[in-house]
């Protein structure tokens, strides 16, 4: 396992992170099984893991603080969001800072994290939904600064609503945040335009989520795929996605390498834009803790390959389905 610096926190994170929501949110999940996956993914070097309190209103944030306490002897870098008071993802242009992160509300989840982890801090507390025009309320930062003040978390991030990273730029610039976490794959290179210069003008660390695409990048759907009921997969894999995502894919495989699997292809790809600190894919088996953290020991895809994968960029808008 390789390591980068996650911004100006000077932390050492491992290039592949760990995203927890699968093992508390997703049909099929089995409790001893996310544990064990959890403590591989330690044992090979992962230390950085980044869950929700909506990954099962604190399920996922129990996960951690678990590990964190069977693991004493190791530093286990631990992430969490706080969700938005109204509890819709993602947010909207119309929702102001009061409806979504009113002081209180963010005392209130940052206290209900910690008491569902067992922690006495966080490293990092996360708004789960963001607009940059939330800065303009004061009170929100001047909560988030309060409460760091007093050790409740030690460095402050946002994640961006997808496909919408142009909406985390003034606050970047901003000074006022230390992490950012944005969709970033083969697919959605739209992060380059102007959130990662602004990252790297800032030093502020960057985050990789959906490295996979919500599992298009991995080869492995068809157009006839389908979910067990209740799972949100169904809800976003609609005709309209699913089949151009899965057309899209199909394009991508001539170009894999021999003795290289697509997932770790998509990983490698991520790792390939310096500006990015660490990628936290979801994994629920201890098979996907391992293809998944051998993408760093691999290294990095040839300049070539590269540069063929960049014209496979999709820009998307979101959409009802989007989420």
């Amino acid at each position: 396992m390789k390591y980068r610096k996650l911004g100006r926190t000077n932390w050492e994170i491992s290039e592949i992170g760990y995203g927890m929501w699968g093992m508390a949110g997703w049909k099929g999940s089995e409790d001893k099984e996310s544990m064990e996956s959890l403590q591989l993914a330690v044992d090979l070097g992962c230390n950085f893991f980044d869950t929700a309190w909506g990954y099962g209103r604190g399920k996922s944030e129990g996960f951690l603080g678990e590990l964190v306490r069977v693991n004493k002897g190791k530093k286990l870098y631990t992430a969490t969001k706080m969700p938005p008071k109204n509890f819709q993802w993602p947010s909207r242009r119309e929702y102001s800072a009061d409806d979504c992160f009113p002081p209180d509300h963010i005392e209130e989840y940052v206290e209900k994290s910690l008491k569902n982890a067992g922690l006495g801090s966080f490293d990092l507390m996360q708004f789960h939904t963001w607009e940059d025009s939330w800065l303009e309320n004061e009170k929100v930062m001047k909560k988030m600064i309060d409460l760091k003040k007093q050790g409740l978390f030690h460095a402050t991030g946002i994640s961006l609503n997808r496909w919408e990273p142009w909406n985390g730029v003034k606050t970047v610039r901003s000074g006022l945040v230390d992490v950012v976490q944005v969709i970033y794959n083969i697919f959605d290179q739209n992060p380059k335009d102007e959130l990662f210069p602004a990252c790297r003008e800032m030093n502020v660390g960057v985050i990789a989520r959906v490295p996979f695409d919500e599992g298009t990048l991995t080869g492995t759907l068809t157009k006839e795929t389908r979910w067990p009921e209740g799972d949100w997969r169904n809800t976003y894999f609609v005709p309209e996605n699913l089949i151009p995502s899965v057309e899209r894919a199909d394009n991508l495989k001539p170009f894999v390498p021999n003795g290289v699997t697509m997932p770790e292809m998509a990983l490698r790809f991520i790792l390939g834009e310096p500006t990015v600190s660490t990628i936290i894919p979801g994994m629920r088996k201890p098979g996907h803790v391992r293809s998944n953290l051998g993408a760093s020991d691999a290294g990095l895809l040839p300049s070539a390959l590269m540069k063929e994968l960049e014209k496979h960029r999709w820009d998307r808008q979101p959409s009802e389905w989007s989420q």
